[in-house]
């Protein structure tokens, strides 16, 4: 019996003595690492990727077509060259897209001025440079909206003052920017229309504080990015000279 109870004793000390200490987490500490052209280059690492890096230059250096100037974002107070260029080319690859599929027109687009990434330089135009214009992967919508939406559209992009760009929409305001008239395809708006509008899914989830798309009378998920639009536009024309033009005015006295 007593040897029993030494036996018990021996396994509860093995248990106890085996038993894994607990670890409490003090502090982290980290170092910032930057990379930078002091950091050494791992030749069997840069042997892998070159054929790969060779690769992706060659397309990204391949040329779409030809810009006459060099165009910017700031190019002007409420639409630009470039911005103006773009919405355009949205509504001319998109619009027979939505038709195919819907027998419908698109009756404007929406984009936003933060959406122009950069500057398109006098001279060649290639695929890298639709990638820096649009390095984001964002998806053309066509949204239905109502009269009510789009007049709540209009008042965001005079209150805005930006350029945001746009097409088929016109716009003529004072100099206190309230509304002397607005037309879209050259048409007064018809408070009983519903008007399809084309953008982007990041602009449609409320992007740029443009809340006026949701609740909507229909959502069409082209499946078609906006750089892929850009991308296939360019490759059509063979020079672009975008400019300011009336789309976007302000009467002063």
């Amino acid at each position: 019996m007593r040897f029993t109870f030494l036996i018990y004793l021996l396994y509860i000390s093995l248990f106890l003595s085996c038993k894994q200490p607990e670890y409490h987490l003090k502090k982290i500490e980290g170092k910032l690492i930057p990379i930078s052209d002091t950091l050494s280059e791992i030749q069997k690492i840069d042997s892998f990727i070159a054929p790969f890096r060779a690769h992706i230059n060659r397309d990204l250096d391949s040329v779409l077509a030809y810009s006459a100037g060099t165009y910017s974002r700031d190019d002007g107070q409420l639409n630009t060259p470039i911005g103006n260029l773009m919405a355009d080319m949205i509504y001319e690859q998109a619009n027979p897209v939505f038709k195919s599929r819907t027998g419908k027109d698109i009756d404007m687009v929406l984009l936003s001025y933060g959406g122009v990434r950069t500057i398109v330089s006098k001279g060649d135009i290639t695929t890298r440079t639709a990638f820096e214009l649009m390095p984001f992967e964002n998806t053309i919508y066509v949204v239905a909206m109502n009269a009510s939406q789009i007049n709540t559209m209009i008042q965001y992009l005079c209150k805005a003052k930006k350029a945001h760009p746009f097409s088929k929409l016109k716009l003529t305001v004072d100099q206190d920017y309230q509304i002397i008239n607005a037309t879209i395809k050259n048409q007064p708006i018809d408070q009983n229309k519903i008007y399809y509008v084309a953008t982007h899914d990041y602009l449609y989830n409320g992007g740029d504080n443009m809340t006026f798309f949701k609740p909507n009378d229909s959502l069409y998920k082209l499946n078609y990015k906006v750089r892929n639009a850009l991308i296939d536009y360019l490759k059509k024309v063979d020079t672009i000279s975008p400019s300011i033009d009336d789309r976007f005015t302000q009467l002063t006295l």
